[in-house]
């Protein structure tokens, strides 16, 4: 499997989600601006979300997928399947419960989840509504991560890279058609959330047919619990729930203190982790998507020496692509919050609010990279307990440059910030000691040339820094809002000249794009 072409592939699926993604955020921005209702549907949202990513495509696959490799290359078709449908019968009937649970006490949840919400009734309440129409959002992921753990395994890379467009074509539909309809037009949105969820999971069935894994849901979910696969998907998700469970606290804990503060902060932070989304989803997920199943199958092959060079490949792809992208995101903060979301209901007020976040968040897009990269390491190793303890570790420090750096913040009306600012250096505290313990372990070493590769990359970046703040300088972004195609074309412009004067500099100073050409069995 050629993996530069495979990356190439998933990155451009992944490309189509994060354009209509923020052809998504768009549209909404212009719809409801950035409102008390805005911030609700957010908090609404990411209920859900936090629960897939614990549950499914979290913790889930990270115990699944390795243990799926093993079976596919020891054991056999017919123990791979009997795996796959156990394992989709305790995950499905464990997700009903969850989801009725959810449903039933969906104010708690709430409550939980953003206090701060609970100063307005209204606002409230009109969260409670959407965290119940959003609920069984979890049930659908969830087999959408079983699916996509079977078919990445399988090398079918490409339905579950495109799955995500399902979701923002349903939000776009609704924010377009549905929304003049409804007597509380943001319920619309999370309908749209709803219909989502079903069209990804139905996208997965006839790719699962086609390659003989659709798996069978059994009535019996006791029988299937003595399966020792499942038994082994089990033992290994109670260490990875610990450790996504330590990110999706300090996001639980971040939206709570984002409620307290001015109305509106959590639904800032939202538009720019959307933005952050596109860097972070194109090579992160991409990779690591990529990574898991291949350093799996090195280490059921036990080749420590390809297990290595592939976590090699993948840190120096993310130091290429991560690093622009991180001093774009601070350099050009302003033109892409104002290009994209500065229409119809978001004002004037609300780019800056945006714009200094996605500042703070892009401080720690290497790191929150890096940890899609190198948690796999351990992952495929089925050693889930070293990144709990770590992310542990991170999640206090975390939380303790909050109680830093959002009071200060806040003097200057920008407590935001100090959340963002304080996730950025998390991550990078997490990339930090995953390294040092993939190194001490022994399961990493770096092969030969980082440092003349990393003398290059900064010269390049600070060429593209200066062309990105000289350039974009000669615009007034806010002015822009009465031309919106004008303002579309210098960004494009900015963004080409970047671009451009970034890759043509590495050119200049010997790179070479083979050089990441990468074969893996």
């Amino acid at each position: 499997m050629n993996l530069h072409k495979t990356l190439a592939a998933i990155s451009g699926m992944t490309m189509l989600s994060r354009v209509t993604g923020l052809l998504r955020e768009v549209l909404i921005a212009r719809a409801f601006g950035a409102s008390a209702y805005t911030d609700g549907f957010n908090v609404a949202f990411r209920i859900p979300n936090l629960l897939r990513r614990l549950f499914a495509e979290g913790a889930f696959s990270q115990a699944f997928v390795p243990i799926l490799a093993e079976y596919k290359s020891q054991k056999g078709a017919a123990a791979t399947k009997d795996m796959v449908d156990h394992v989709a019968t305790v995950l499905t009937w464990a997700l009903v419960l969850t989801c009725v649970a959810g449903i039933v006490g969906a104010p708690a949840v709430v409550y939980l989840t953003a206090s701060g919400l609970k100063a307005n009734a209204d606002t409230f309440n009109v969260t409670v509504v959407m965290t119940r129409i959003m609920f069984p959002y979890i049930g659908f992921m969830s087999f959408v991560a079983l699916a996509g753990g079977v078919l990445n395994t399988w090398r079918e890379f490409k339905i579950p890279a495109f799955t995500p467009v399902l979701l923002n074509l349903s939000s776009i539909c609704a924010s377009l058609f549905l929304v003049p309809y409804m007597t509380m037009p943001i319920y619309a949105m999370a309908i749209a959330v709803f219909v989502g969820g079903v069209l990804q999971m139905g996208i997965q069935i006839p790719a699962l047919i086609k390659i003989g894994m659709l798996p069978h849901i059994s009535m019996n979910p006791r029988f299937a619990l003595t399966d020792p696969g499942v038994q082994r998907v089990l033992r290994q998700m109670v260490p990875a729930i610990g450790a996504v469970s330590v990110a999706q606290i300090s996001l639980l804990i971040n939206t709570n203190i984002a409620s307290h503060l001015q109305s509106r902060s959590v639904t800032w932070l939202t538009y720019a982790d959307r933005l952050m989304e596109f860097p972070t989803a194109m090579l992160g997920v991409a990779l690591g998507t990529i990574l898991l199943p291949s350093l799996s199958k090195a280490h059921a092959d036990g080749d420590p020496q390809e297990y290595s060079s592939l976590l090699d490949w993948g840190l120096r792809l993310t130091f290429l692509l991560a690093l622009p992208a991180a001093v774009g995101l601070a350099t050009l903060s302003v033109p892409l919050t104002t290009t994209l979301f500065h229409y119809g209901k978001f004002d004037n007020a609300s780019v800056p609010m945006t714009g200094n976040a996605v500042i703070a968040y892009g401080v720690g897009l290497l790191g929150l990279i890096l940890v899609k990269i190198l948690a796999p390491g351990f992952y495929a190793k089925q050693d889930i307990r070293t990144p709990v303890k770590i992310a542990i570790g991170v999640l206090i420090a975390t939380q303790l440059m909050n109680l830093a750096f959002v009071p200060f913040f806040e003097r200057y009306g920008f407590g935001h910030v100090g959340l963002a600012l304080s996730i950025g250096l998390g991550a990078c505290l997490n990339a930090g000691f995953l390294y040092w313990g993939l190194c001490r372990k022994g399961i990493y070493t770096p092969q030969p040339g980082w440092t003349k590769f990393m003398i290059r990359l900064v010269g390049a970046l600070a060429l593209m820094a200066a062309v990105a703040l000289e350039v974009s300088g000669r615009f007034d972004w806010i002015a822009l809002h009465a031309h919106p195609l004008v303002r579309i074309g210098a960004l494009c412009l900015v963004l080409a000249l970047c671009v451009a004067t970034y890759f043509g500099a590495l050119l200049l100073m010997g790179f070479r794009f083979r050089d990441f050409k990468r074969v893996a069995a």
